[in-house]
């Protein structure tokens, strides 16, 4: 019969197993990858989980899995863990569920345990409806797997999918992420980036240079530059690693945790009331002066936080969450500083997608409005600027949150419509004295309108002068829109913050019924 000491001896062996077996996942790759890992500046896939969420809240789930005994050629090293280490923690006191991938084991490659390791953390992420945030940094399949490996790619996918509008997900891209991999991300929300050592492509240079004959690096074909400035893939890029997870922290500040929950309210020290008397002169005497529409947002949201989502692309728009009165807001804004503000195939895209995300998950939509029509040439129309243009269309109209707007000055043509309209069922619409809502400018207009008199007329530039006055006089204002009731009000600039909150405390309980379907057909 054992004896007390024989007992205690037994389980002091199996506390010492255990910490002997944690200690072999935790160090299951080399020294030399690590040191690989350390010599580029990267953090090992623990480090970054340790550092994007709070102190102390990590909680690993699945440490002891290993790949299949059947794996080709690898029956000798069977790492704890595989090649990625999930979870779960808490951001701001918010519960995440997180994976981070381990290129310093067989350099990330998925496998069969690997994908499931990630979709347990999925389903587990979509069941308890928190956000869930994965960290990419492999190699690709694993070729000993073969179309096992495959398999596992699809079942991320379709997770992927089953959780789009239901929790927020974030994708960290800190390393390769090529071929098949690469979905993943772009069907999630927001991918952030590190640059100079994060790559994302379908096909790397080398079978481009055999396919189509061109030399390009790995940074100009799907570095983190490239992809925030001309793909669209990344949203936002950062210096480093550790600004990276810093970013994505603030994000899921803006977050609610899934689609039932509302957003995170915050007390503001930024007075409700106050108003900023800049705004008045902000927006030029010249009607064809461009002005930055970031001073407009700056000003108006709580204490001057506005985290911008793709700043370097499709720029003729800004995108991005801030917060009003304590509640966060999705901001819409054209942008007269680039391309004169025209909406263009990028930026109708860039803006409905983030229309879709913010509606998806409750977030009140803000939109600033100095619009002078769409961008014209051969280049867009035959891109399809009416099929991509109609999508933020549709975004506004099928979005149900609170959507309050304001024209600053130009709201011309069919942009018009297309920017959060009273016709596109906005709540509440208001406008400065210095809009001009039109079917088109003046110099157009006239030319069109009054064509036969100006050419009968004895002094056409006269004439044009006069018949262009007369026409500021009637619709380069935003009363005549205001006499319809498609302006709510015309509001002085320096008051616009305490008007907005007060309209979005007013629409912040509204409830908008929908008839019955499975989903509309977006014109992708």
């Amino acid at each position: 019969m054992a004896t007390t000491d024989d007992r205690a001896d037994s389980t002091q062996g199996k506390l010492e197993r255990l910490q002997q077996l944690r200690d072999e996942a935790e160090h299951a790759a080399g020294d030399k990858a690590v040191e690989r890992q350390r010599q580029q500046g990267k953090l090992l896939a623990r480090e970054r989980l340790l550092e994007l969420l709070d102190p102390g809240s990590f909680v690993e789930l699945d440490r002891f899995v290993r790949h299949r005994e059947s794996n080709f050629g690898m029956l000798e090293r069977r790492p704890y863990g595989d090649a990625v280490v999930t979870g779960y923690g808490e951001i701001l006191g918010r519960k995440v569920f997180v994976f981070s991938q381990d290129f310093t084991v067989f350099g990330g490659s998925l496998s069969e345990v690997f994908a499931e390791k990630i979709c347990k953390v999925m389903d587990l992420a979509l069941k308890y409806g928190c956000p869930l945030i994965g960290i990419n940094d492999s190699g690709g399949a694993r070729i000993q797997e073969g179309v096992v490996s495959l398999a596992g790619y699809a079942e991320i996918f379709w997770r992927n999918v089953q959780c789009s509008g239901v929790i927020p997900q974030i994708s960290l891209v800190m390393g390769p992420c090529a071929g098949g991999a690469v979905y993943s991300p772009a069907i999630t929300d927001f991918v952030f980036m590190v640059e100079s050592s994060s790559y994302m492509f379908i096909t790397g240079p080398d079978v481009v240079k055999t396919v189509t004959g061109e030399e390009v690096t790995f940074e100009e074909l799907g570095g983190a530059s490239t992809h925030a400035s001309k793909s669209g893939v990344a949203q936002f890029i950062a210096p480093d690693e550790k600004a990276c997870l810093e970013d994505a922290r603030y994000l899921l500040s803006f977050l609610p945790q899934n689609n039932v929950d509302p957003p995170p309210y915050f007390e503001p020290s930024d007075p409700i009331g106050r108003e900023d008397a800049e705004l008045d002169g902000i927006v030029p005497d010249e009607p064809t002066k461009p002005y930055d529409m970031r001073g407009i947002i700056d000003r108006v949201v709580d204490d001057g936080e506005f985290l911008e989502v793709h700043e370097l692309w499709a720029e003729n728009i800004v995108c991005g969450l801030g917060r009003l009165g304590g509640h966060p807001v999705g901001v819409v804004a054209n942008n007269p500083s680039a391309l004169a503000g025209t909406l263009d195939i990028d930026s109708s895209v860039k803006a409905a997608r983030f229309v879709r995300f913010c509606d998806a998950f409750n977030i009140p939509l803000i939109t600033f409005v100095d619009v002078p029509g769409f961008l014209p040439g051969t280049a867009q129309e035959w891109g399809g600027i009416i099929r991509h243009g109609a999508k933020l269309l549709y975004a506004y109209c099928e979005a149900t949150v609170p959507k309050i707007a304001v024209i600053t000055r130009k709201a011309y043509g069919g942009a018009y419509d297309v920017m959060s309209s009273k016709h596109m069922r906005a709540d509440f619409n208001f406008a400065w004295p210095t809009a001009e809502v039109a079917v088109m400018g003046p110099e157009g207009a006239v030319n069109i309108v009054f064509r036969k008199e100006l050419e009968e007329a004895d002094d056409p530039e006269a004439k044009r002068t006069e018949l262009i006055e007369d026409y500021k006089e009637q619709f380069a204002n935003p009363y005549t829109a205001a006499e319809r009731g498609y302006v709510d009000d015309v509001i002085e600039p320096r008051r616009t913050r305490p008007v907005l909150i007060d309209a979005l405390k007013t629409a912040i309980t509204k409830r908008e019924k929908r008839p019955p379907r499975k989903h509309g057909n977006i014109p992708l």
